[in-house]
């Protein structure tokens, strides 16, 4: 007797791969079924055989909306059955998306990233006084990190200043101010030191337990 060798590309496509050729075969027999409270039944089968291929999902909101989806879609939509779910169409299914907008970007200064530039959007609307001076400082000081981070040397915070003054289209103004940042060096070392676990050598803090020490009064 001679064996035939079958190969994949010989056999059809599987309209879902992620869940082998044997769930494939399943539905295509579930589908041939004439009877309609059989396939009911073979179709309830395969749903309990696709749940456990993926036992992770299982406490998943809708993840038996999902399987009876992903039946429908395997079977080609061919697959007439009672389901608890709606049937989803084949032209939902082919409908594009939205086309999604590019993120805003600020090549110019682009290794402050968008956080920076969200930060000083909010303070641009502030009115002038201690607190928008002071969270500007902070900003500062958090661009020149940043800017430490891709060039591992020294930057003048007057440099700094300039870059703040022109992403904020002039609404914050250091320039003049005689301020200073934190020194280059001590940003570094700052920034080497962050990633380590600051809790490893906290002093452990005393909870209460709820309990109530009764009085001798």
């Amino acid at each position: 007797m001679t064996l035939q060798l079958e190969y994949n590309t010989q056999r059809p496509q599987m309209i879902i791969p992620e869940y082998g050729r044997h769930i494939q075969n399943m539905v295509d027999y579930a589908v041939s079924i004439e009877n309609k409270e059989e396939r009911n039944k073979v179709t309830k089968a395969i749903i309990g055989v696709m749940g456990n291929l993926n036992p992770h999902l299982r406490d998943v909101p809708d993840f038996q909306h999902k399987l009876w989806d992903q039946l429908f879609i395997i079977s080609n939509f061919r697959l007439d059955v009672d389901s608890p779910f709606p049937k989803p169409s084949p032209e939902l299914l082919a409908e594009k998306p939205e086309p999604l907008s590019y993120p805003k970007t600020y090549n110019k200064f682009r290794f402050y990233g968008n956080n920076i530039q969200a930060m000083i959007e909010v303070v641009n609307t502030w009115q002038e006084g201690p607190m928008k001076e002071a969270i500007a400082l902070s900003i500062a000081t958090q661009m020149k990190k940043s800017f430490l981070s891709w060039n591992k040397d020294t930057v003048d915070d007057q440099v700094i200043f300039e870059h703040l003054k022109s992403i904020s289209e002039g609404k914050i103004d250091l320039t003049n101010k005689g301020e200073t940042l934190i020194d280059s060096n001590e940003l570094i070392r700052l920034t080497k030191k962050f990633p380590m676990d600051v809790t490893k050598n906290a002093p452990k803090k005393k909870f209460h337990t709820g309990k109530v020490k009764k009085s001798r009064y």
